[in-house]
């Protein structure tokens, strides 16, 4: 039996804000499904007041996540790691691109890639960029990936007019 895969990203704070907003900018078919708070245990280790939210689990169009408040670290997230949105269309990537984009770092955005406001990576990727890389004519998809590594937020009819070569 296979396990499924449930990614779970490390807040200092910020989780369950985190899941919310994730949660609105993926619904539909996105939701908060547990919350789960810290308690009186282990007190002495985690340093948490009782009541203050230890983890919530939500899942984003069937994927299941868990945003885990485990206090301030070394480490944060970086572009080693993200996750990459197939877009049906440019309305998707504008959609994708805009809401995740608000508030995180403008220097990380580079040829579909952003940084939200909590460090975290994504790619936002019309799914026809796939049928251009994927090309039999290697021209056009060189043409194509040229094209998409001199954008930030990817534009479907340059990307496309670059392909084609009009």
């Amino acid at each position: 039996m296979a396990a499924p895969l449930v990614t779970c990203l490390w807040f200092d704070k910020e989780a369950e804000e985190a899941a919310q907003h994730y949660v609105s900018i993926f619904a539909p078919n996105s939701a908060i499904t547990y919350t789960k708070h810290y308690t009186a245990a282990g007190q002495d280790t985690h340093k948490q007041p009782p009541g203050a939210v230890l983890l919530v689990e939500f899942t984003l169009r069937g994927q299941k996540f868990v945003a885990l408040n485990g206090g301030k670290q070394a480490w944060s997230f970086n572009p080693g790691v993200s996750f990459q949105i197939d877009c049906e269309d440019q309305a998707e990537v504008d959609h994708f691109w805009d809401k995740l984009g608000a508030g995180g770092d403008e220097s990380a955005q580079k040829c579909s890639w952003l940084s939200d406001r909590y460090g975290v990576s994504w790619q936002v990727v019309p799914k026809v960029m796939k049928t251009f890389l994927a090309s039999d004519d290697k021209e056009a998809s060189d043409r194509a990936m040229v094209a998409m590594m001199g954008m930030k937020k990817l534009d479907i009819a340059a990307l496309q007019k670059a392909f084609d070569n009009a």
